[in-house]
């Protein structure tokens, strides 16, 4: 590949990119409400339709549209990369805090901002265009390129993995790029080889059957006290989960393991600064910081609801208290398995008044470091961006393990987002810079793909 006139036409190609990225952020796609579901699927499949991509929506019952695409490979038709990405976002409040409009697409000071932005329609923007960058150039691409793009992700790929075995035929591959990639504070991408399992759960209290008068609380038990006391003994001060043997099933690293854990990227000063805080968990020790984000499992308190929560004063004795509970899972443990540990730890401690519903249980994943595809990925992400780095698993949670078990192909996570974009958050943006770095990098991985022996 020349790399020079490979460079030059994704460059070309960034006003484009850019244009179509503020049609996507404009777009509303949010999953956990539905709106602009549809609408955001046919915009996507618009654009890769006249990238040169091959486009078709699926669909299976109850489940939101998943855009397919796929270009085949004149000179090497008999290997397939695979690009993984998701159109839906997150909800955009609390709007009174964003300082553009969430599906404005506003482009200022070297960035592009609204929900999206990097997570994930910037990061689709960039595979989408180095399949066009590399046909403008070679009027073929490496290898057989399909594109998976799903509307459930923000809220836990419900239906993913029956997209997968539905479309298996269509959907086989050799090697999967995953739908991002963080890039640190030192502007060097973070390689990552898995993604933590997710098993979301809603605990709700119900103790009377309408609120009373807070006077009341000298004879009637309070359903917020109650919940709070049963979430208190599910972890420790400093985090770590303390329900009985959920741990038990924990992939032991390895030493190879350790020594990518040892070399990865962390900067404590930075998310010191970031989030306004004086101190991490785990204390001043970066090596704890970078394992507990690789390998840690959580409890996450994600909501809280209960009684008045508006302003003023209401003095109210709350009929029933509901929290919204996220905990992270790593390899080997399973979703099902741990969901009957909480439950069983519930029955245990007397706390049987507590309903649980579970809302998204998603099994972890982790790629094995020795596989080629990761030296593949590492040497792309060199040359494009200066440097890289790996990291064992990102903090975060995909339906990577569902891919891997149904396609039997590897998973690698790389991408655009500087790891400050404030995805999930208010004022949420991706750096034009690293969104052509990205393209780049998808282009060489392609080659390298294609090219290298399997």
């Amino acid at each position: 590949m020349n790399s020079d006139s490979i460079s030059k036409q994704v460059r070309l190609a960034q006003p484009e990119l850019l244009e179509e990225l503020k049609t996507l952020i404009a777009q509303p796609s949010i999953s956990a409400t539905g709106e602009g579901i549809e609408e955001c699927a046919i915009l996507v499949q618009d654009v890769m339709r006249r990238s040169g991509i091959t486009t078709e929506i699926l669909r299976i019952s109850g489940a939101p549209p998943l855009v397919y695409g796929r270009v085949d490979s004149k000179s090497n038709p008999d290997k397939t990369l695979l690009f993984y990405n998701h159109y839906d976002v997150q909800p955009p409040e609390p709007l009174d805090l964003w300082d553009d409009p969430p599906f404005g697409g506003t482009i200022r000071d070297g960035k592009i901002f609204g929900r999206g932005a990097s997570d994930d329609k910037g990061e689709l923007m960039t595979r989408i265009k180095a399949v066009k960058s590399y046909m403008d150039v070679y009027g073929d691409v490496p290898c057989n390129i399909l594109f998976v793009v799903e509307g459930e992700e923000e809220i836990g790929s419900v239906n993913m993995a029956r997209y997968l075995k539905e479309y298996t035929d269509r959907l086989r591959c050799d090697g999967v790029i995953w739908e991002f990639g963080y890039v640190d504070v030192q502007d060097r991408p973070i390689i990552s080889l898995g993604m933590k399992g997710l098993l979301y759960l809603e605990l709700t209290c119900k103790k009377l059957a309408t609120d009373a008068h807070s006077s009341l609380a000298t004879i009637m038990e309070n359903p917020a006290w109650r919940l709070i006391q049963a979430l208190d003994g599910m972890r420790d001060a400093n985090g770590n989960v303390t329900i009985p043997d959920w741990h038990r099933e924990k992939r032991p690293l390895s030493d190879m393991d350790r020594q990518i854990i040892e070399e990865s990227a962390f900067d404590a000063d930075a998310y010191r600064s970031e989030f306004g805080i004086d101190k991490l968990l785990t204390g001043s020790d970066d090596i704890d910081a970078k394992t507990a984000l690789a390998t840690g499992t959580t409890c996450n308190i994600a909501g809280f609801y209960s009684g008045h929560g508006g302003a003023g004063v209401k003095t109210v004795l709350p009929a029933s208290a509901t929290a919204k509970v996220d905990f992270r899972l790593v390899p080997d443990m399973d979703p099902a398995k741990q969901l009957e540990r909480l439950k069983e730890y519930l029955h245990e401690r007397g706390f049987d008044d507590i309903q649980v519903k579970n809302l998204g249980p998603v099994a972890p994943h982790r790629t094995d470091p020795s596989n080629q595809l990761v030296d593949i990925t590492r040497s792309a992400a060199r040359e494009s961006f200066g440097d890289a780095v790996l990291s064992i698993s990102s903090a975060g949670t995909g339906p990577m393990h569902a891919f891997s078990s149904i396609l039997e192909a590897p998973c690698i996570s790389v991408g655009a987002t500087y790891v400050f974009a404030r995805i999930h958050s208010p004022n949420e943006f991706a750096r034009l810079d690293l969104l052509e770095k990205a393209t780049t990098c998808m282009c060489k991985i392609m080659d390298r793909f294609g090219k290298r022996p399997s």
